[in-house]
């Protein structure tokens, strides 16, 4: 059970003494909410994704039903409230996934029990089909999608390529066209959500893919937990009960490489990052040294990381013992100022001991790693008992260092609120190279966002032209900021950035 008591991890945060909380947010109900995830936009604001029962005060008779909806919250950068939204079938609807998108909106991923009606505009295609919702930034409604067949489907996952289409991933069981118990389904979209591909992954078994992330040529890059050998079309053996199984994908969704990794026991893989010269795979391992497993484990359940190049070639592998039952939530890759070398892992994860639920010695941990793997330090924040139902959902690492959680907390089971907070940290500040201004995408086509580097209240961002017309001027408060260049004819431009502080820096945007 991954549960870690977010209210005690807040209270002894405030004293520790390399952090601070930013910000908090409760964001209340009277109704069983599941939080799923936290997705950083692209300016630096928050989108808190889960499922929820809408009470009838939240929502209007015309959209209220007895089932799970997909619930949304937009959070500024300074935490609070930008918009709500809810996202309502007749039926059971539960939102897995969210990826912000490079044009400022979102694409929701969600697993729909739901036929046509109130907000789903697509009949069911029979068992739980994956519903899909593009959005823009302010949470309308672009387009949306529902895919699956008779079968079962469940959404896990949703990334956005190079191309501006999108790679979702998700599981479907015992289906026609699938392997074994539970297999892994692949669909390829456009940017319109045109369908473009669709492929289906797995051994005789039961995989479950639990992690995707895009990678550098426009493909990317599958996590599995398998418990599946040679058979269907798994090319790579098992070594235990359980395996990380990673899958490299072309853009058009095609097999590139898959690779199998594991020991004698079970190995669950729980997430990815890019790195300089690769991927990093981590997880947990209860498996003694044996298949492929060169490291032993200390006690219980161990961190089990592993870095492998753009072919998937081993390069490393590393194993972390904390406490008993040590679980992964999370991990960032700290990148030079190139954004082409990297300078270090951060994991974030909780300790539990063993067979218990409720225990006065869980803990939430930060482990920072060289690029090697090597430990650098170890941070711990203490929880402590508690009567309330409290969990750790996400963990998200920002640009400037800050770090996001996100859970839930309740009184009772069935009454749970979110609870979201910025945590900063001294220690990891210094870790991250900062410019003092950042324009990205550059070269731009509509809208860029400029970044500021150092510390203020309140900023002015300058346009010019090179001939040093002024053309655009607008004030800040933000961290990161959107300004619209659809107007600007192609050629160069020069963004200038003048502070409370009086500090000033400039940087070239180039109009496409």
């Amino acid at each position: 059970m991954r549960k870690f008591y977010i209210g005690a991890l807040f209270l002894c945060a405030v004293g520790y003494s390399a952090q601070e909380i930013v910000w908090q947010k409760d964001i209340k109900s009277n109704t069983q909410d599941f939080l799923s995830q936290v997705t950083t936009t692209i300016d630096g604001q928050y989108l808190i994704t889960g499922s929820s029962i809408q009470s009838k005060k939240l929502s209007t008779d015309s959209k209220q039903n007895n089932g799970y909806d997909f619930h949304l919250v937009k959070l500024n950068q300074q935490g609070e409230q930008a918009w709500e939204k809810y996202f309502a079938g007749s039926n059971h609807d539960f939102l897995s996934a969210t990826v912000a998108t490079q044009e400022g909106g979102f694409l929701l991923a969600g697993t729909s029990y739901s036929g046509k009606g109130l907000d789903k505009k697509d009949d069911s295609k029979g068992g739980s089909d994956l519903w899909l919702i593009r959005l823009n930034e302010f949470g309308d409604e672009l387009w949306q999608k529902t895919l699956g067949t008779s079968a079962d489907e469940e959404a896990r996952a949703v990334i956005q390529t190079t191309d501006l289409g999108f790679f979702v991933a998700g599981n479907v069981q015992n289906s026609e066209k699938g392997y074994g118990s539970k297999d892994i389904l692949i669909i390829k979209l456009d940017k319109s959500g045109k369908e473009l591909s669709q492929s289906i992954f797995g051994g005789k078994g039961l995989d479950e893919v639990e992690k995707m992330i895009p990678t550098r040529d426009g493909g990317a890059l599958l996590g599995i937990y398998s418990r599946s050998g040679i058979n269907g079309s798994k090319k790579t053996e098992n070594f235990g009960e359980g395996d990380y199984w990673i899958i490299k994908l072309n853009k058009e969704g095609k097999v590139e490489w898959e690779k199998n990794f594991g020991g004698k026991g079970d190995d669950h893989l729980r997430t990815l990052a890019l790195t300089s010269t690769g991927f990093i795979i981590g997880g947990e391992s209860r498996s003694e040294r044996s298949g492929n497993k060169t490291l032993g484990i200390e006690e219980g359940t161990d961190l089990w990381l592993i870095s492998l190049n753009e072919k998937g070639e081993e390069i490393w592998q590393k194993s972390y013992n904390i406490g008993n039952r040590d679980v992964l939530m999370g991990m960032s890759v700290l990148h030079g100022s190139d954004d082409k070398t990297s300078k270090g892992i951060l994991l974030g994860g909780y300790t539990q001991a063993e067979g218990r639920i409720q225990t006065d010695d869980e803990t939430f941990w930060m482990l920072y790693l060289d690029q090697n793997g090597n430990k650098q330090w170890r941070k711990h924040v203490k929880g402590e008992s508690s009567k309330r139902e409290e969990r750790l959902s996400d963990i998200k690492l920002n640009r400037d260092g800050s770090i996001i959680l996100a859970g839930t907390s309740a009184e009772e089971l069935g009454k749970e609120n979110w609870k979201i907070v910025k945590l900063g940290d001294k220690q990891i500040d210094q870790l991250i190279v900062k410019q003092d201004i950042k324009i990205y995408p550059n070269p731009v086509s509509d809208y860029a966002y400029v970044e500021i580097g150092f510390d203020f209240k309140e900023a002015d961002i300058l346009l010019y032209d090179m001939s040093g017309r002024e053309l655009q001027s607008l004030k800040t408060k933000n961290k990161v900021t959107k300004i619209n260049t659809q107007n600007l004819i192609q050629g160069a431009y020069l963004i200038t950035i003048k502070t409370d502080t009086n500090k000033t820096a400039n940087a070239k945007l180039i109009k496409k």
